[in-house]
Parts: C-alpha cells; structure tokens; sequence
C-alpha cells in the first residue's frame, strides 16, 4: 500500500533534483569504482586461477554492467531522497529517509563484497556477504515501491544482476 499521494511528476518535485541525480551517480559510482579498483590485480592473478563454471561471463563485461547498476542506483536514490527533503508530510518524509538509510547500509554490504572475495580470496566469506545484499535488494524495493514506484522499478535490474552474481559466487565456492 503506498503511504503518499503527492505526484512525483509536479515542478515541485523536480526542482532540484537533477543535482541530487548527478551527486548520487557520482558518489555510487566513484565508490563502486574505488572498491574494484582497489582490488584489480586479484582478477588478473589470483582468479583466473579459480574453477569458474560454464555460463561466467567475460571478465570485460563486469565494468560496464556495474557502472550501468551504478547509474540506476543513483536515480534511484536520488529520487528518494527528493521525497524525504520535499515531501509535505512527515510520515512520508520520515518513510523516505528511512529508505536513504537502509540503501546506505546495503551499500556498505556491496563495497564490502568485492575485497572480500578478490582482495581476501575468500568467495565463501563473500557469498555470506552477497546474500546480504541480495536481501537487502529486496527490502529496498519494497521499501521504495511504498513511495516513488520509479525509484522501486530502477533497482530491478540491480535485483537481476546481484541474483545471477549469487549464483555465480556460489558456484565458484562449490567448484573449488
């Protein structure tokens, strides 16, 4: 049941949100980025080492598919955060930043997985991890479906991807 009944599509909501669509790319984005980054020189050694099963996709696929993620997640963010600074009504506002600090907690849990499993080598710590995320994705779009259904709907994609990656972290658990 969503708890609001202002549009989303009025002037007023839109006001400013265009910057808090570009800071919150940026922000996840960098973020993202940093944390793969950090670990880089796992893949080119360490996992290629690693018994991967039949349908692992192409190691240069990864970067365009998180950064396309990362965009989605900014949109997403960044239009519940317009509804917690320009909501009229305080349940929905309180709603809404509850929703900013529950995708903040979630992310922790991604910049976390991606140490763990390449930095650390440890895929079965980072499984743990991704069945984290994997229900916090969860949440986060129930979560924002009770207010902005665009916000909701972004993350599907990310919901998609962090499924067939559980899938695909727990098979390299399994194989080796």
């Amino acid at each position: 049941m969503p708890i609001h009944s202002e549009p989303h599509s009025t002037p007023t909501f839109r006001e400013g949100l265009w910057i808090k669509v570009l800071i919150s790319i940026i922000i996840i984005a960098s973020l993202g980025s940093l944390s793969g980054l950090l670990t880089s020189s796992s893949i080119s050694d360490w996992y290629v080492t690693l018994e991967k099963p039949v349908f692992n996709p192409p190691n240069w696929l990864f970067g365009p598919a998180w950064l396309t993620l990362y965009v989605l997640m900014g949109v997403s963010f960044a239009r519940m955060w317009q509804v917690a600074v320009r909501s009229r009504y305080p349940l929905v506002n309180r709603f809404a930043k509850r929703g900013l600090i529950i995708f903040v907690i979630h992310f922790v849990f991604n910049l976390a997985w991606t140490p763990v499993f390449f930095g650390l080598h440890e895929p079965g710590w980072a499984l743990v991890i991704i069945f984290i995320i994997l229900a916090f994705i969860i949440i986060l779009i129930r979560h924002f479906f009770r207010i902005d259904r665009i916000a909701a709907f972004l993350l599907i994609p990310y919901l998609a991807w962090v499924s067939f990656a559980t899938l695909l972290n727990a098979s390299i658990v399994y194989l080796n």
